[in-house]
């Protein structure tokens, strides 16, 4: 509820090492310090209608700032104006997605200015509602968000960044962010300017790698296949050329040939009419001689042509069966040239894997000579086995003493447990006056008004209950610790009363009259007590819950009736270490708002922007009020017992810590000695290896001069079989040729002619111009019908010979690139890699003595699974605060709240003497740590970033413990508000001063 006159106040308090009270002791100061700020710190945050501002200045000091207020002061509200006023995001704060919700309530407008140590520059920018839109002012002078950004950017500010910058609302996500997120925010922190640069383009170098590796893959095995299918044509294509030129000359000779043929035939016609003239003399006088012999000779041809056309009919035949022989010689042909093709092929990829494996033996072998020079570490690697050995058996024998111990420890809280139970039921009386003594000391206006109480119950209509810590009744001392986590200590001490009449004439009189400070509280008027919880406990028990709340005490009813009313103790469920292992689980599928495990209270809650499941947890602490001891000689020995238990426990927890960190540095040096020792090993192996596979090849050598002998001894056998063949063909076209009706003889001496078996033309085929010409025709395009060449085959293998020689081209660029970008790659990587090394070894060092010092474990490392991957780098946090464990890697799920927010707070220290960034801010990361982890990382914090080398340090927490040490280096920011504050102007820090002393004195 937004109150008119409600104003809001911060005091500026420099505390020193002596402070010793829960209070910390302010200096004279009130601007921080004068001096020591580095260059982009913030010197000052001025706030106007922000959030739950009016008005408000901030002057924090150049070291660690902290700022302290209880929860809902506005401490978050100066993380918002820091991170809103340098230009970042509303996503960064995990909150409103719009930046006029940061305005407060009611203003239409409100303004953000920071001063910063560069020059005194000053960012002011102003917050519309109306437009949800931002003015933008560099030194009051109006500029634009851009150019904002690159201001803050110059000053290494990266408020986007949560190594630099964590709001209370994204403390979960760091131990949520990946090994590559997490290196990269790292990169961005500390690292040089050009380190992060050098990562991306490491990553652009990869990723172009990578596509022209596949590019050139292709190419290669499409220009492998497309030679493959025109080797297998290339017979084919030479034939169809050799085929071409004869044909080209027999059309040349067809144009010869009528004119050669005509002066023949003339010279022919002239002798022939001479001749003609003679023998019609002759004839004459014959045919009148031969008449009776001619008559004969036709008498006997008429009987002769049946048998001569089954002659030719079967010669015909015998022709057709001849030219198939004559085919499938060819094919036979084909196949030979086809087999020689292959081998040469096989040859020549024989020859190349010789020549690349000859090359990797070289590349192996010189590697090898490199480690050469290196000594025998296997007797190295033995003396650290030997001594892990010993630590082995000195670890059994201590956790064989730890066994004992816990055995006597448990049969000593058996004892104790029995006393207690005895103390339960022979000494209640004397239990009730320890309580009552507790009370009297603790709370003195609480036990005054009981005293009053007991003397005037008369008084009082309905029932009037004495404070609740005296009334309630644990039924099992060990669960006193859940009653009193759930129920606060104000109503622990409070009376419950039946009526409300009653209620407030006791106030008026223990609170009016006799001044004394009492919390009372009212039942309600229907009883609550026996309300059912909101599942059945039997379905809670598989994930390890063995009772709500309301079922471990006991209380009179209106008490009961009030605190299932108020604290639903009858719906919290209490469960054991079970719950603890699967706690992501239970509150997945249980979606329950409040839980306990065996030592931890869980709050699960949605987020009020967004549907999110938020979860935190905390250490239950040991009972103080609902379990009581007396002082018996029998308990005293038992409590002298346990404590020498658990100071030798102690000792041997402190003895095996120390075995551990041998331990894990002997396990290290081994793991480095064996990847040295089997590495070498890997070498000669892979030596070994490509030299047994290179003498396999040279033995495999294939003879290609014997093969093309006897490929050449095969086609000739072949074709003196077809020459065997084509002299039958010829005597069987003898008998087909009797007649000059038949056309077997010209296509016959065209096949004869192109395949090299003749050269001279048949005198009997001297015929006519037109008859040889015509049927010249006729036997050439038969002869190219049975050849069986096709122009398409030729034209595809022309086109694809100039697909290869483009796609040769292609691939040597493609490959002139891909060894372009793998020098560059390697200059990046050598640019890029060792400072990362040298960067992340620095923070592991600082991460390991932390965590050393608070007697754990923890170590940071630079994880990659593959090295050429640069996208797959990154940077990998392992822990373990407990000596029994190994060392994990930090999640979201396997350490609790408390540990991932030690780990978180230890890392961003690891960062804090690296760091170039100039101020870092951390809010309310120490919740949920227990109070021992909570102190030595304050400590650290104090140490590390009140240091020399050290940038300005934002660390926001809403409670600090007592008896902490301080630094004269830091400064103390004191959140207060309330109706009642002070304006600025008129606060006084010296009166402040001066009132805090007076009412300290008794």
């Amino acid at each position: 509820m937004d109150l008119p006159q409600k104003r809001k106040r911060i005091s500026y308090e420099l505390t020193n090492s002596q402070t010793s009270s829960r209070e910390a002791a302010p200096s004279s100061s009130t601007n921080g310090q004068a001096g020591g700020f580095v260059e982009g710190s913030i010197l000052r945050i001025t706030m106007r209608n922000f959030l739950t501002y009016d008005h408000s200045e901030v002057f924090p000091g150049p070291k660690l700032n902290m700022i302290v207020g209880a929860n809902g002061t506005g401490k978050s509200s100066i993380v918002c104006a820091i991170c809103l006023g340098l230009a970042g995001k509303t996503a960064v704060l995990g909150r409103g997605d719009k930046v006029g919700l940061y305005v407060k309530r009611g203003c239409s407008k409100g303004s953000v200015e920071i001063e910063l140590a560069s020059g005194n520059l000053i960012i002011t920018r102003e917050i519309q509602v109306e437009n949800n839109q931002s003015t933008w002012m560099l030194n009051k002078k109006h500029t634009s968000q851009k150019a904002v950004e690159e201001a803050v950017k110059e000053l290494h500010i990266q408020v986007g960044n949560l190594c630099q910058f964590l709001p209370q609302e994204k403390v979960g996500e760091f131990a949520k962010m990946s090994k590559i997120e997490l290196l990269e925010a790292t990169e961005k922190s500390v690292g040089p300017p050009e380190m992060y640069e050098f990562h991306c383009e490491l990553k652009t170098f990869r990723s172009k790698e990578r596509d022209l590796e596949n590019v050139c893959k292709e190419k290669a095995n499409f220009l492998e296949k497309a030679r493959q299918r025109n080797e297998r044509n290339k017979l084919d294509v030479e034939r169809y050329y050799m085929k071409k030129r004869h044909l080209d000359r027999i059309q040349m000779l067809e144009k010869k040939k009528p004119w050669v043929e005509y002066e023949t035939a003339r010279k022919e016609l002239e002798g022939v009419k001479k001749e003609r003239e003679e023998m019609k003399k002759k004839l004459k006088s014959l045919k009148e001689a031969q008449e009776p012999l001619l008559r004969k000779i036709r008498s006997v041809e008429s009987q002769l042509q049946p048998i001569e056309q089954q002659m030719k009919e079967d010669a015909t035949q015998k022709c057709k069966q001849k030219h198939d022989q004559l085919e499938y010689r060819n094919k036979e042909v084909d196949d030979i040239r086809q087999d020689l093709s292959l081998k040469q092929t096989e040859e020549a990829d024989r020859q190349k894997r010789i020549g690349h494996t000859q090359l990797m033996i070289k590349d192996l072998q010189k590697e090898l000579q490199n480690m050469g020079s290196m000594e025998d570490v296997t007797p190295q690697i033995e003396a650290v086995n030997a001594e892990l050995r010993k630590i082995q058996e000195e670890k059994a024998k201590l956790e064989g003493e730890m066994s004992d111990l816990r055995r006597d420890k448990d049969e000593a809280f058996g004892e104790l447990n029995l006393i207690n139970d005895r103390i339960f039921i022979f000494g209640l009386d004397d239990m009730m006056k320890v309580k009552e003594d507790k009370l009297r000391t603790r709370f003195r206006d609480t036990y005054t008004a009981l005293k009053w109480l007991r003397d005037n119950r008369d008084r009082f209509e309905g029932n009037v209950y004495e404070p609740m810590m005296l009334v309630i009744n644990v039924r099992d001392s060990r669960h006193a610790k859940y009653i009193e986590s759930h129920i606060p200590l104000n109503d622990l001490r409070a009376f419950v009363f039946q009526r409300q009449e009653d209620m407030e004439k006791f106030m008026t009189e223990v609170r009016d009259t006799q001044r004394l400070r009492v919390n009372t509280v009212i039942a309600p008027e229907e009883s609550c007590s026996r309300r059912p919880p909101s599942r059945p406990l039997e379905t809670l028990k598989p994930y390890g819950f063995f009772s709500y709340l309301r079922e471990l005490f006991d209380a009179p009813e209106e008490v009961m009736s009030y605190l299932c009313y108020q604290y639903k103790v009858n719906d919290v469920p209490v469960g054991t270490e079970k719950t603890k292992s699967m706690i992501e689980m239970v509150i997945r599928e249980l979606q329950m708002r409040m839980i306990y495990t065996a030592e931890e209270k869980y709050t699960v809650k949605k987020s009020n922007y967004s549907s999110n499941v938020v979860s935190s947890n905390s250490a239950l602490r040991p009972s103080q009020f609902l379990t009581m001891t007396v002082d018996a000689d029998e308990r005293r020995q038992l409590e002298e017992q346990l404590r020498s238990i658990d100071q030798r426990m102690a000792a041997i927890r402190e003895q095996q810590a120390k075995l551990d960190r041998r331990d894990n540095e002997l396990r290290a040096n081994k793991k480095k000695l064996s990847e040295l020792k089997g590495k070498k090993r890997q070498l000669e192996q892979k030596i070994s290896t490509k030299q047994d596979s290179l003498r396999q090849m040279e033995q495999n050598e294939i003879n290609l001069q014997a093969i093309e002998e006897e490929t050449n001894a095969k086609i000739a056998a072949v074709n003196n079989k077809k020459v065997a063949i084509m002299e039958e063909y010829l005597g069987h076209m003898q008998v087909c040729l009797c007649s000059p009706k038949l056309d077997f003889y010209p296509q016959l001496f065209c096949i004869l002619w192109i395949q090299g078996l003749t050269t001279d033309k048949p005198r009997h085929l001297r015929l006519s111009s037109s008859s040889v010409s015509s049927r010249a025709q006729c036997a050439v395009s038969s002869c190219v019908m049975c050849c069986g060449f096709d122009c398409q085959v030729v034209e595809e293998y022309n086109r694809r010979e100039r697909e290869i020689q483009n796609m040769e081209k292609e691939l040597d660029d493609k490959t002139n690139a891909l060894t372009t970008y793998r020098q560059n790659i390697a200059e990046a990587k050598e640019r890029w890699l060792n400072p990362l090394k040298q960067l992340v070894d620095q923070i592991n060092e600082r991460f390991s003595d932390f965590f050393r010092s608070m007697q754990c474990a923890g170590e940071v490392d630079l994880h990659s699974e593959n090295e050429e991957e640069y996208d797959k780098y990154g940077i990998r946090i392992r822990v373990k605060f407990r000596s029994s464990t190994q060392l994990h890697e930090l999640t979201p799920h396997h350490q609790s709240g408390g540990e991932r927010s030690v780990s978180t707070m230890l890392y961003l220290m690891s960062l804090q003497e690296l760091n170039r960034c100039p101020f870092r801010v951390v809010d309310e990361i120490n919740q949920g740590m227990d109070p021992v982890n909570e102190r030595r990382v304050f400590d650290i914090v104090v140490r590390t970033a009140c240091g020399v080398n050290t940038s300005q340090y934002f660390f926001i927490t809403p409670k600090l413990l007592q008896n902490l040490k301080y630094a004269e280096q830091m400064t103390i920011l004191c959140v207060h508000n309330g109706p009642y504050m002070l304006p600025p102007h008129k606060w006084s820090e010296k009166a402040f001063i001066r009132r805090a002393k007076r009412r300290q004195i008794p």
